[in-house]
């Protein structure tokens, strides 16, 4: 028998492997802060199975999304990544990930790790929402404004409230499963 899932994953075995092995596990590696920060920033406005479909695109593209190389990308590789058709061609969301890349080591230096900093907004701990519908889990919040708010102070780009909370939950720091769903007391 299946076990009972989100229901907007539903129907898609893709979709239900990363709903059922990563969505709402909470992420303390700064790592992989950073690529769900690189991938929400390239689904702003577009579905996020779109994204996660072309996800080892981007981990080969962005260098396995190390940080620290991307801050030091010269403009050579910026246009070879708007040539790069196994990614999203964006040239906002491209430079975007490089500036945020000198941010996110910025905030390294100050908060010891970026995990430090960001799970600070909530304690320490995520936050368990009881989500009956998914349709009704929120598309922000007043934390996701507040660290929204914060990154944008410190140079962030393309890290709206809505795109904040979306990392929200894909790096566990709310659980949003649905109350039936078995990932719900798992997470």
């Amino acid at each position: 028998m299946e076990p009972v899932r989100c229901g907007w994953c539903k129907g898609d075995t893709f979709y239900e492997a990363y709903h059922d092995q990563e969505w709402g596990v909470p992420v303390k590696d700064d790592d992989l802060l950073f690529e769900f920060l690189v991938l929400e920033t390239f689904q702003a406005g577009l579905s996020w199975i779109t994204i996660l479909k072309r996800r080892e695109n981007f981990r080969v593209a962005f260098d396995h999304f190390d940080y620290k190389k991307i801050a030091k990308y010269p403009e050579t590789k910026i246009l070879s990544l708007l040539q790069d058709e196994g990614i999203i061609r964006n040239k906002l969301k491209v430079r975007a990930t490089v500036t945020n890349a000198i941010a996110y080591m910025e905030i390294q230096n100050e908060f010891g790790s970026f995990s430090s900093y960001i799970w600070e907004f909530v304690n320490n701990k995520p936050i368990k929402n009881k989500v009956v519908d998914y349709k009704d889990a929120p598309a922000n919040t007043p934390i996701s404004d507040a660290i929204s708010k914060d990154l944008k102070k410190r140079g962030f780009k393309f890290v709206g409230s809505t795109i904040i909370y979306a990392f929200m939950q894909a790096t566990g720091m709310v659980n949003d499963h649905q109350l039936d769903c078995f990932r719900y007391t798992e997470v």
